[in-house]
């Protein structure tokens, strides 16, 4: 469905770009920087208006591209002002709509994310933790456990309950080295765990995890399964903290 109204936007404003603007050539350089300004811009439009008609806006295309023109020869059938309250008028309906959306889609994931947490609880091999996190042993190591202020070297896969996989070391050919501090709850409890050399695999609950915000590509209340290896532990207890880095140490949390 998106595709198809994605690809609807696009034609809808080639037909009415096509009633104003004739065929180009792009002979030089200064012509195809010129249309490649143009299309930027058009790109720019066509992903605004695009999100706007996926939380419900209602948009007369012609009149879009009438005060597209209009603009581009310095001048309006509306004031500047009425033209910011209209934005703003709109920007308040669409955050509206925005929050609505948000709101559902942390239900729907709240609910999903328990129930797959209780269904996974039941399979054999799985330990569940005081806090709600649940792990099962893939590959037992026999290196050091990490601790809070220690830094680590995984190679992991995270996806959703769903099993889209929405990030991976491996598919980098790069592992990652991060201070176990800086990490999300589940993995800063679940790694405390893991002895150098195991794999574990941990369905981390959204409030372990990226709670009610979600992050990039993972979706609010989203209750997340990864499986980490732990390739190596950088013990720091040989690092004595200054005022400085204590500083630092509390401002991350």
């Amino acid at each position: 469905m998106k595709m198809f109204k994605k690809t609807f936007l696009a034609t809808g404003i080639a037909l009415l770009m096509s009633t104003t603007v004739g065929a180009v050539e792009l002979k030089s350089d200064q012509d195809r920087e010129s249309y490649a300004l143009g299309s930027s811009v058009g790109k720019y439009m066509s992903n605004q208006i695009y999100n706007q008609l996926e939380l419900g806006a209602e948009i007369n295309m012609d009149n879009v591209v009438a005060g597209f023109v209009d603009a581009l020869k310095n001048k309006s059938e509306i004031s500047e002002e009425d033209v910011v309250t209209l934005l703003n008028q709109r920007l308040e309906f669409l955050n509206g709509k925005r929050d609505m959306l948000v709101a559902k889609q942390q239900a729907e994931n709240k609910v999903a994310g328990e129930a797959f947490l209780i269904e996974n609880k039941l399979k054999d091999g799985v330990t569940v933790t005081e806090s709600g996190l649940q792990y099962e042993v893939l590959t037992m190591g026999s290196g050091n456990k990490p601790k809070a202020e220690d830094v680590v070297t995984v190679n992991f896969v995270g996806k959703l309950i769903d099993g889209t996989e929405f990030e991976s070391t491996y598919s980098q050919n790069k592992p990652a080295r991060v201070a176990l501090m800086t990490l999300i709850e589940g993995w800063q409890e679940g790694l405390q765990l893991m002895p150098a050399g195991s794999t574990f695999r941990f369905t981390v609950p959204a409030a372990l995890a990226y709670g009610k915000e979600g992050a990039g590509a993972v979706p609010p209340e989203s209750t997340l399964v990864f499986d980490i290896e732990l390739v190596k532990v950088e013990v720091q207890k040989d690092k004595v903290p200054t005022m400085g880095s204590m500083g630092g140490m509390m401002s991350a949390h």
